[in-house]
């Protein structure tokens, strides 16, 4: 088991849990904690045993108050502080970014349970989740425009395809934080929670997937609804849903899908997402920094 300094990582009954764990910095983000993330992340994809992932912060009052603005080591609190010209330097990659791109390629659903401040990278990194549950004490703030910046972690790409343009515009150009239930009439959260609950909703929403699903069908699923909602023709999707009805249909899990329903009982899935994906899977090419 990796030792973490700032996060904490629990697997218990199909369920690994990512607790941000600065506490005293009210969770804010550094480049340790984004790097530990995707360790545990790479992880938890190989392990077949978790089924579903969520995240939440330590402490009561922050699930992430965005970047630290005293950084390790000092220097640049946003950037690198290394000076290139050439920016296809992979030096000039923003942090947040890279773990929203590691969250994105998750083979497990990934759920926020955000229970308390989340503002800038605190925001945008639960965009790459997959569902995301609040508390009634949560204030989310996409400030970036408050700090002489712009949107990071490939917000501005998943930010419009959450709530939609005119929503992420407006967050983004005032920069304000807002409440919880602003936050779930503009579509960015499923629902809000006491903060006793938060959690305890959370983990009965990962069961729900751990306990009756396929692992090779929600790997599946993730994958062809992140990826193919930005495809320029609904062919593009006929043709992923083609190949995967045909592979999975002829697998043991398709087999004890029916079995199950028929014999009225829990399914018991064989299949591993490590060693059972469809021999097509993954149907894209990896997109380089340059």
């Amino acid at each position: 088991m990796t030792d973490y300094t700032q996060i904490l990582v629990n697997k218990a009954d199909g369920v690994a849990t990512i607790t941000l764990n600065r506490p005293d910095k009210m969770n804010a983000y550094t480049r340790t904690m984004g790097s530990e993330i995707m360790t545990a992340m790479d992880d938890i994809d190989a392990d077949d045993e978790v089924r579903a992932v969520i995240f939440t912060g330590a402490g009561e009052r922050a699930f992430c108050a965005g970047a630290d603005l005293t950084p390790e080591g000092g220097g640049h609190v946003f950037s690198d502080p290394t000076e290139v010209d050439d920016l296809s330097d992979p030096t000039v990659r923003d942090g947040g970014g890279l773990l929203t791109l590691r969250l994105f390629e998750s083979k497990k659903p990934l759920i926020s349970a955000c229970n308390g401040v989340a503002v800038g990278v605190g925001a945008t990194m639960q965009l790459a989740m997959d569902i995301r549950l609040a508390s009634e004490t949560a204030r989310f703030g996409f400030v970036f425009a408050r700090r002489g910046i712009v949107p990071e972690a490939a917000s501005s790409w998943f930010l419009p395809r959450i709530v939609g343009i005119s929503q992420a515009l407006e967050w983004c150009y005032s920069g304000r934080v807002f409440s919880a239930q602003e936050a779930k009439d503009g579509g960015l959260i499923r629902s809000v929670h006491s903060p006793q609950v938060l959690l305890n909703e959370a983990r009965a929403l990962a069961q729900e997937i751990a306990q009756n699903t396929s692992a090779v069908s929600v790997a599946m699923t993730r994958a062809m609804m992140w990826r193919l909602m930005s495809a320029d023709h609904p062919m593009e999707a006929h043709k992923i849903d083609s190949r995967a009805i045909y592979r999975l249909s002829r697998g043991a899990d398709a087999k004890e899908g029916i079995a199950s329903f028929l014999e009225k009982r829990p399914p018991q899935y064989p299949a591993k997402v490590s060693e059972d994906m469809p021999d097509f899977y993954p149907w894209w090419d990896e997109r380089p920094y340059e």
